[in-house]
Formats: C-alpha cells, structure tokens, sequence
C-alpha cells in the first residue's frame, strides 16, 4: 500500500505541476495577446494625432512658419518606417507640438475646436504609450523565471521592446 500511495502521491503533483504550467503558458499568452492590442492602440493613436497636426498646419490658424514646422514633422512621422526612426520621429512631432502651441498666444476662437482635438489627440498617445510600455513591462515580469525559459513556455515570441519617445502631451492654456 505504501508503494502505491507514493506513486499517487507523484501523479497528483504532476498533475498540478502540469495545470501550473498550462496557467503560466496561458498567461503568457494573454499578454502577447494585450500587447498587441496595446501596439494596435498606439498605432491608432500615433496615426490620428498626425493627421490631426497635419490638419492644424493647413489650417493656417496658427500662422504660417507654425504650419510648416508641423506638416514637416508630421510628415516625417508619418513616413518612418524602422522602429528608432518611429521613435525619433514621433518625439520630435511632440516637440515641435508643444513649441508651437506654447508660443501660439491666443489662437482665433473658430479654431478652438481644433485645437482641442490636437490637444486630445496628443494625450490619447500619452496614453496610449503608457498602455503599451506596461504590457512590455508585464511580459518581462512574466518571462524573467527560470522555468518560463527552460520550458520556452513563451513559445517563439520575441522579447517585446518599449516603446521610447517624448510624449508630453501641450500645455493646457490656462494650467500652471
């Protein structure tokens, strides 16, 4: 008897070593599954905030030097293709952003709601960002045991990279 209570002893904790396992892989898989949706989000809103700028520099209502700078780096944004170029571009879009609108002075009233949507735009990439850079921060947690390794439970998914660029979204007028 005690021969066979040993060897159920052993079943059941591979068993339960096995339900840990299939809860660690599922796990992992949900959060590739999150960063992407993450990555879809700041897609979305890179690509809305760009064409939001881009609308606001035709617009000319905040002059023409304003217009250009924001359709050239807008421009530049759109176009980046490898990641470090995104990166870059999208941070010097958010520089020029915050420049432009901080030495804009008081903008006429019927482009207050374009305006706004800018402003909104820019902080749905703030967002958004946030979002993304802690599904990366997630996966790591995740993957960072031994076992995840060793059993390659995270199957043949990359090690996911942050996404790093200057997000501050403009000043709010008014706000300190």
């Amino acid at each position: 008897m005690d021969a066979l209570t040993a060897v159920g002893a052993v079943l059941a904790l591979l068993v339960l070593f096995s339900f840990y396992l299939s809860w660690r892989a599922t796990r992992l898989d949900r959060l590739h599954t999150r960063l992407e949706t993450a990555n879809a989000a700041l897609d979305a809103a890179l690509a809305r905030r760009g064409a939001v700028v881009a609308e606001l520099a035709a617009a000319g209502v905040l002059g023409p030097a304003a217009g250009v700078i924001l359709s050239d780096a807008a421009a530049r944004a759109r176009r980046a293709e490898a990641r470090a170029d995104r990166e870059l571009a999208e941070s010097s879009l958010s520089r020029a952003l915050r420049a432009v609108l901080a030495e804009a002075g008081d903008p006429p009233e019927e482009s207050a709601d374009l305006l706004a949507e800018t402003r909104a735009a820019a902080k749905r990439v703030y967002i958004a960002r946030r979002f993304y850079n802690d599904a990366v921060s997630a996966i790591h947690t995740a993957r960072s045991s031994r076992l995840v390794g060793v059993l390659r439970l995270a199957g043949k998914a990359g090690m996911p990279d942050y996404f790093e660029m200057d997000d501050e979204p403009p000043e709010q007028p008014g706000r300190v």
